[in-house]
Order: structure tokens, then C-alpha cells, then sequence
């Protein structure tokens, strides 16, 4: 626990260091690399309390995290909310408010910001009556927010919400829109003093009472540049990004559009980063990659590049919407990101697929110190590779992608770096001046014996590392004394420390936290309170439904459970493999309300769902009931290992008193 707390007070302490002077548009020599934790239609695996459960790991990775749009929208429940409604209702399709606001204030003490995500070129409308520009009023604060007809730009939807308006007996802003245009929703007039007042009072909720750390403004490239930088000068984000899909040029010139009093108030995606990254990649040429038609390969503009090679409007959605996405080289593609200079943006999917083996590059990427604003320089360039480093604070990492095998380096390059990491299509390569030990495979849970490198990078030939596996730190007479290149073989759980040794003295030790671990299948039940009937389960699996179709199982009488005096609906489904989850769905029936998606479900759960008529809700009581039934909640993680109440850690716990993520259970 000291540890732990201890690395949490040195990860707000350098957060509020790198956040606390409230530096326009992006901190300068900013270090931290950024998670996109949602894709295209993620109502499963985006749900504010799975990211919340996921809070100790994506931190320990990721200094922000960029999550879906968190407002209610178009009064429909399972939108990603691109066509916003509701400026002060943050009860989505991802979860409830009270989920969100633990979501955000549980990464925000483990040092991870959240940066919301900003529709505010265009707003949805509330449909009563057919109208098309109804929007709601909301009281914030006791002071009441509505935006009205007249703050819609003039010509928007080509002129179209125009022409019915004028039919309608209503007028709309006499103000063009200052940007682009897009149909899907009303596009709203930023020179209308409401729309100013709306906007800004629903930056100051996001960021001063539901306690987000930023913005990334939606689709800027629809209103001046001039706005952004208002709102931003007002608001104070910490981070700001702007989405301005084009060329390299416009976005600089949108950059500089954002300015106050000289500077920038935001950052913006550097797209043509990321299309050079997918015509090398789906191209089978390498040599692409040496493009300076991006932002970063500017000094002064490289502090606002957030770079990425994948996001929601890229990816392979379906065989039906195949969107622009990387059809292969994923890993060395991440490779590449995590090595350049910039602000680099993870996709989630990508996360999910090669979690390991992007922990190891982030790990990499702060061993050499990068930073946002690092100096690189390219070393080879063909159609069938390409190698290019990186300036740290520390030292030099190197990145070659494609045929690596073949890539030469010349002169003092050839000897100047030692290989830490390898897969298909990639190499890492830290200069030797680096003066550390190195250990290949990240912390973790593993469910099979981890395999890890030690490697020593050095400029003294022959170096070796001294490594334990009981936590101790090494020293010249403390622990085994390995060549370079050596591989240890972890067959349970144990910290492995490794230190570079050197002269007859260990320094630079390297640690890394392996959970190993075998499964045994087990059962959990899900529990349910209704205020209606008839009441149906719907559960599915990545393969498929595991209830039967849509609307799913009926439950009856033999379902009932009573536990606390109360009766539940109960069903127990099978957790088959360390991985395996499944989702649920409570409703009333086929056309009838439901509730959002409850995903990954891996623990006995209790639910209590109200039908209002059009949506059914429902909230998680799980910890008020948890000790009342008579079977283990065991999860496959790591945090949930169960411990007797002298901390001995119990593998099958049967009768008795015990501790599992620091709750006292009682198993009966």
C-alpha cells in the first residue's frame, strides 16, 4: 500500500506541476501520452464503471484519457453523442452522472485526466411537435440556459432550415456560419451572445463540477478559430485538441486562429501524421513515413500536435462501413507513434488487441525521456523499412519498422544502440548512453509463465544485470548476477528487480509486477429488483447470445431469491476463461423499454432497475448485498485476490470471515 500511495502523491505532484500554471493550449516538453478510450458504437467496453475498473491499470499508461461525448442526447438512450441535446444532463448511453463523476475523480487521483469531448459546432433538437429548432431549457447553478431559433446560423443546412422557418413564422440569426456546415444537426451561430453564454457556463460544468482536465472540440473546422479561443480563455482547460480534419497547412493556420495575447490556446490532431502512417502501412513502402507534410515536423508547432494512427472515424467498423482504417502492422505502426515527438493518442482497440506490447513502448518512450517537443532524426529510409530516433531527456530511442532485419546503420549509428524490444515489423533500440537495465515484458496478469529479457544498455562492453525476484533490490551481493540478452523465466507471482552492473555496482534498477495465476471456471449470479412486470434477462457474449434471442430469458416465480428480506430475480451464468465476460439487458419485453448495456460482467452483481415509461435505469447496489450470499465473488483480477485476515493470500477460500478488494466478505 505505501508504494502505492507513494507513486500516486509523485503522479499528482508531476501533473500538477505539468498542469498547474495553466499553460495555454498544451504544456510545452509535455511527456504524457493520451488513451482514445472509446470506439465507433462502444457502449460495452466504454461504460464510465468498466473504465473505472480499469483505473489502476490505464493509468499506470496513460496521463489522459479521452472519453466518449457524456450528455444525454436526442432522447435516445444508446447514441455516442455526436448530436447533442442536453448541455447539463450527463446521464448517457455510457452511464449515469454519479458513474461518470467516480469515473473521473477515481483517475483524477491516480494522476489520469479526463479530456470531454465538445460538440459544440452544432446541436440537436428536442423534436416536440416535428420542430427543428425546439432546444431544451436547463437551470444550472439556479440561472436558466436556452438556446432559441435565432441562434442558429442563417444559412444553415444550405438554406433549408431557412426556408421551413419562414413557413413556420420563425426566424433564425442573421448571421452566416463562420465555418463549415453540416446537415446532421443545426448548426449554431458562436457570434450569438446566448450561444456564447450557453457554451461557456456548460464548459465550466465539464470542467469545474463534473471535474474533467480538458477538452477535444469537435469538428472546429464548422465556426471560427477566434471562438475556441474565447472559450478556452475563459474556461482554462488544462489540454485542449481541436479536430480539424485536413492538410497540414490549414490546421497551423487553425492553430494560430486559437491564439490569445500570442499564443495558442489549443492543440489540434495531426492528420497527415496519421495518413502517412496508412499509406506506408496499407502501401508496403516504408519511405512514406519521411513526409514533412505534418504538423510536428515543425519546431514551433510540434507542442500542439496530438499524433494518432487509428480513432473512431477511421477504424473498420463493419464489412458494410469499412470507414479508411490500417489493414495491417498494427503493432509497428503503434511502434512508430510512441516514439515521435508530439502528444501520441492510442486507439482503445488497439489498447484491447496488443495491451502487453504497448505497455512495453510506453515504458520505453518515458525510460528515454520524450516529450512533446523532442528533436528526431531519420537514420534509413526504403520501401522496405525505415529507422528513425528520437531525442529524450535521458537518451535515444529508436524505432525501426518494416524489414528490420535488413536496415543498416551507418558509422557511429551502428554500434550506438542496443536492441530492448522486437515483434513483427518493429524494433525498439535505446542509445547506449542510456546507462540502464531493462526488462522486456510490462507489469501485469499473466495466466501462463512470463518470459522476460534482461537486457543491460550501456557504453561498457560486457555489462551484465543483477536481478531478484522476492522484491529485494539488487546489489553486487544481492541477487543473480546474468549476461545481457538473458531471458527469466516467471513461473508465479513476483516484483522482478533488475539493476545494471557495472564496475562491481548495481544501479538503475527495473521493476516490474507479475501476477501469474491459473483459472478454474466459476459461477456468478446476477440479481435484479424490478417495479415492473414481466421482467426478461438478455445476455450475450463475443460470440453471441448465451439467453436466447432478443428479448431474451422470462423470468418467473423459480427465479425468485430472497436475500436481505427482499426477493430478486436471479440467473447464474458460467465464467469459462480468464478473459471471458458477458453483457446484459434488462427489459420489459420485445418493444418495450430497456436498460442501457451493463457490459463485462465477470462477478455475482446486484441491480435495482425503474421503468419511467421510456427508459428503464438502474443502479449497481452490489456492495450493499455482497456479504449475504453464500458464494465467493471471485474476479480473474489481480485486485480482487482474496486474503485471509492475516493477509495470506487464499486461492479457494471456503467458510469464513475474509478480505477481497479491501471489503470484509463472509462466506457462509
Amino acid at each position: 500500500m505505501r508504494r502505492s500511495l507513494l507513486r500516486s502523491l509523485i503522479l499528482l505532484s508531476a501533473q500538477g506541476m505539468a498542469l498547474g500554471s495553466h499553460a495555454q493550449g498544451w504544456p510545452a516538453q509535455y511527456d504524457g501520452v493520451m488513451l482514445q478510450g472509446f470506439y465507433w458504437d462502444s457502449y460495452t467496453d466504454s461504460q464510465w464503471d468498466y473504465l473505472e475498473r480499469q483505473s489502476d491499470e490505464l493509468s499506470q499508461c496513460f496521463s489522459l484519457i479521452w472519453v466518449p461525448q457524456s450528455g444525454y442526447c436526442n432522447n435516445v438512450y444508446n447514441v455516442m453523442g455526436y448530436m447533442p441535446v442536453y448541455y447539463f444532463d450527463h446521464n448517457s448511453s455510457f452511464g449515469t452522472e454519479p458513474q461518470l463523476r467516480s469515473m473521473i475523480s477515481t483517475f483524477r487521483e491516480k494522476g489520469t485526466g479526463i479530456i470531454a469531448d465538445v460538440v459544440i459546432n452544432h446541436r440537436n433538437n428536442l423534436g416536440v411537435g416535428g420542430s427543428w429548432v425546439d432546444y431544451p431549457k436547463e437551470t444550472y447553478k439556479g440561472v436558466e440556459y436556452q438556446m432559441l431559433p435565432a441562434d442558429i446560423c442563417a444559412n444553415d443546412d444550405g438554406g433549408k432550415t431557412a426556408a421551413w422557418a419562414k413557413q413556420q413564422g420563425i426566424s433564425l440569426s442573421a448571421n452566416n456560419d463562420t465555418g463549415e456546415g453540416w446537415d446532421g444537426c443545426r448548426d449554431l451561430d458562436h457570434k450569438s451572445a446566448n450561444v456564447n453564454r450557453c457554451v461557456k457556463a456548460y464548459l465550466d460544468y465539464l470542467l469545474n463540477d463534473l471535474g474533467y482536465t480538458g477538452f477535444r472540440y469537435d469538428m472546429v473546422k464548422g465556426y471560427s478559430a477566434s471562438f475556441t479561443a474565447d472559450y478556452n480563455a475563459t474556461a482554462l482547460p488544462k489540454f485542449s485538441v481541436g479536430e480539424y480534419w485536413d492538410g497540414t497547412q490549414p490546421i497551423k493556420n487553425w492553430i494560430d486562429g486559437t491564439k490569445q495575447d500570442g499564443q495558442p490556446t489549443s492543440a489540434a490532431f495531426d492528420f497527415q501524421f496519421r495518413y502517412r502512417v496508412r499509406d506506408a502501412v496499407n502501401g508496403n513502402d516504408w519511405s512514406k513515413l519521411g513526409s514533412t507534410d505534418m504538423v510536428i515536423h515543425t519546431p514551433e508547432y510540434r507542442r500542439y500536435a496530438v499524433t494518432f494512427v487509428e480513432n473512431h472515424d477511421t477504424e473498420l467498423r463493419s464489412s458494410a462501413e469499412q470507414q479508411d482504417p490500417i489493414r495491417r502492422d498494427t503493432l509497428a505502426a503503434n511502434a512508430y507513434l510512441l516514439m515521435m515527438p508530439g502528444t501520441p493518442c492510442v486507439f482503445y482497440k488497439h489498447w484491447q488487441a496488443y495491451k502487453p506490447e504497448l505497455k512495453s513502448m510506453i515504458a520505453a518512450r518515458r525510460l528515454a525521456g520524450i516529450h512533446n517537443e523532442s528533436e528526431y532524426l531519420t537514420l534509413a529510409s526504403d520501401a522496405r523499412y525505415y529507422a528513425r530516433y528520437a531525442q529524450g531527456k535521458r537518451c535515444r530511442l529508436l524505432c525501426e519498422v518494416g524489414a528490420t532485419a535488413e536496415v543498416t546503420l551507418l558509422g557511429s549509428n551502428a554500434t550506438a544502440y542496443t536492441e530492448i524490444l522486437a515483434g513483427h515489423h518493429y524494433k525498439y533500440l535505446l542509445s547506449r548512453d542510456a546507462e540502464c537495465a531493462w526488462i522486456s515484458v510490462a507489469d501485469g496478469e499473466f495466466f501462463e509463465p512470463v518470459q522476460a529479457r534482461l537486457v543491460a544498455v550501456s557504453q561498457t562492453d560486457g555489462a551484465e544485470i543483477v536481478y531478484t525476484l522476492d522484491g529485494s533490490e539488487p546489489s553486487a551481493t544481492n541477487g543473480k548476477r546474468v549476461a545481457s540478452g538473458t531471458v527469466v523465466t516467471v513461473s508465479e507471482s513476483a516484483t522482478l528487480k533488475a539493476g545494471l552492473l557495472v564496475g562491481g555496482k548495481v544501479t538503475d534498477v527495473c521493476t516490474r509486477t507479475y501476477c501469474v495465476k491459473g483459472f478454474e471456471p466459476y459461477h456468478v449470479t446476477v440479481h435484479v429488483q424490478a417495479d415492473w412486470s414481466p421482467v426478461y434477462f438478455y445476455a450475450w457474449d463475443a460470440a453471441g447470445q448465451i439467453n436466447g434471442a432478443w428479448p431474451g430469458r422470462l423470468m418467473n416465480d423459480a427465479d425468485i431469491r430472497q436475500i436481505d428480506g427482499s426477493d430478486w430475480y436471479c440467473q447464474s451464468f458460467s465464467i469459462s476463461s480468464a478473459d471471458y465476460s458477458f453483457n446484459i439487458i434488462f427489459s420489459q419485453g420485445n418493444g418495450k423499454p430497456q436498460t442501457a448495456d451493463i457490459p463485462r460482467l465477470t462477478t455475482d452483481k446486484f441491480y435495482i432497475a425503474h421503468n419511467n415509461g421510456s427508459k428503464i435505469t438502474y443502479e449497481d447496489v452490489t456492495d450493499r448485498h455482497s456479504a449475504s450470499v453464500s458464494t465467493p465473488m471471485l474476479c480473474p483480477g489481480a485486485d480482487d485476490a482474496v486474503y485471509d485476515l492475516q493477509g495470506r493470500r487464499i486461492a479457494r477460500p471456503s467458510k469464513g470471515m475474509f478480505i477481497q478488494g479491501g471489503k470484509v466478505i463472509i462466506l457462509k
